[in-house]
């Protein structure tokens, strides 16, 4: 009689079982998909973006001729700065190339190397008077699309423009002759941006994040600080302080580029300030950045034992006192976390800062937060917008130096939770 009961136990149990590994499976399944979605996307990027980091250079023998150069005195730095520096890099690749003949065919043999090259021999001559009138060989830097052509025969991803048989006939009598070769883009990393691909670089891009992120921490962390404290150690629990902390809980979910519209309207609006520039940028992600750092630091505060408090009035420590020399210190590794964390999402982010201007062309390295600048964001945003092919490959290095710069935030703040944190 009770072997029926137990049969439907039995079956029920095995219905439960067989949901929880199919429930298993379906987890497991997501996980495998968002690993191998997240490998295809990085994999993607560094494929394309790796060949940036090697640039392609030509060798030349060039002769700073004082008459092609329009140079007679080496010392002088308005001749150094106005000297035809073309005109010698065009008669070293006549010499280089003699079989070329008409204008045409002149020009496109010009065009091989970069205009970066004249400014590189202009630099050269200013460093070494002496070079005046002498003759020595050099690796010029190739133009863009020498330099993509070139890498395309090396194994990298296919050149899909058109080129001519004379400049393939060109390269290929470079290549034989071992006077072409790539070498590490150390371009990339020092200059600033350009319309030249061979030229472009994210030093002016970076300087300006740097400043943009130093402008918003030394904003955003003290008065996020500041506010924490007060909600959580001093305001009275009513309704009005009720609505501030669900604003800041909704501030957090706020779109950035409302922000962007915010700090538009109220900063270069109101205030008349200039756009483009990491302090108005800095004030931008301020706004956007406090919830986050108010919400982690009220959470830190709260971590803190109430024996700590009780035994510090014990002693006769003021409210001030508790909360300066106890509840803070202790507090602070979780404030730090969340503060780099919050810094970390400032640095990706492009919206808010479109909308205040950082969108310009600037060639210039900025110096200080009052230069206009832009950000390492906007700066992949317009050259994933540009036309020319080499821009790709630059495109996603950005992207990748974007990365490490997040993740080294995002380590940092795992470290110092874990260096920093007491456990009670």
């Amino acid at each position: 009689m009770n072997r029926k009961p137990m049969e439907l136990v039995q079956k029920s149990l095995a219905r439960r079982y067989r949901a929880e590994r199919r429930f298993r499976f379906f987890g497991v399944v997501s996980v495998i998909i968002g690993v191998l979605a997240l490998l295809v996307l990085f994999f993607e990027i560094f494929s394309s973006g790796l060949g940036a980091f090697r640039q392609t250079h030509i060798q030349l023998s060039v002769n700073f001729d004082p008459e092609i150069l329009e140079i007679t005195d080496a010392h002088d730095a308005t001749q150094i700065r106005s000297g035809n520096y073309e005109g010698i890099l065009r008669k070293a690749l006549a010499q280089r190339f003699p079989q070329v003949s008409g204008r045409a065919a002149k020009r496109e043999l010009n065009g091989l190397i970069s205009i970066a090259a004249a400014y590189d021999l202009r630099a050269e001559l200013a460093d070494n008077p002496e070079l005046l009138g002498q003759q020595k060989t050099y690796w010029v830097l190739a133009d863009d699309d020498v330099d993509t052509y070139y890498k395309s025969l090396q194994g990298d991803k296919p050149f899909t423009a058109r080129t001519s048989e004379a400049r393939q006939a060109q390269i290929a009598e470079l290549i034989n002759q071992g006077e072409i070769r790539t070498q590490f883009n150390w371009r990339f990393f020092t200059s600033g941006d350009s319309s030249e691909p061979e030229m472009a670089g994210i030093l002016g891009a970076v300087a300006g994040s740097l400043l943009t992120l130093l402008v918003t921490f030394v904003l955003s962390f003290p008065i996020g600080v500041a506010a924490a404290v007060y909600l959580e150690e001093y305001a009275p629990k009513n309704r009005f302080t009720d609505f501030i902390e669900v604003n800041i809980a909704n501030l957090a979910a706020v779109p950035s580029i409302i922000f962007g519209l915010l700090g538009l309207a109220i900063f270069i609006g109101f205030f008349g300030m200039p756009r483009s520039i990491p302090l108005v940028g800095g004030l931008v992600l301020t706004l956007m950045t406090l919830p986050t750092i108010i919400i982690s630091s009220r959470n830190a505060i709260k971590a803190v034992p109430p024996s700590i408090r009780d035994a510090a009035f014990g002693i006769g420590a003021s409210k001030m006192q508790v909360i300066l020399h106890h509840v803070l210190p202790l507090a602070m590794p979780g404030m730090l976390t969340g503060a780099i964390i919050g810094m970390a999402q400032a640095l990706g982010e492009t919206a808010p800062l479109l909308m205040i201007g950082m969108v310009a062309f600037i060639m210039d390295i900025p110096n200080s937060i009052s230069d206009s600048a832009t950000v390492l964001p906007v700066q992949i945003f317009l050259w994933s917008d540009s036309p020319e092919r080499a821009f790709v490959e630059r495109t996603s290095a950005a992207i990748m130096v974007l990365l490490v710069f997040l993740v080294c935030m995002n380590t940092l703040a795992v470290w110092l939770r874990k260096r920093l944190e007491r456990r009670w």
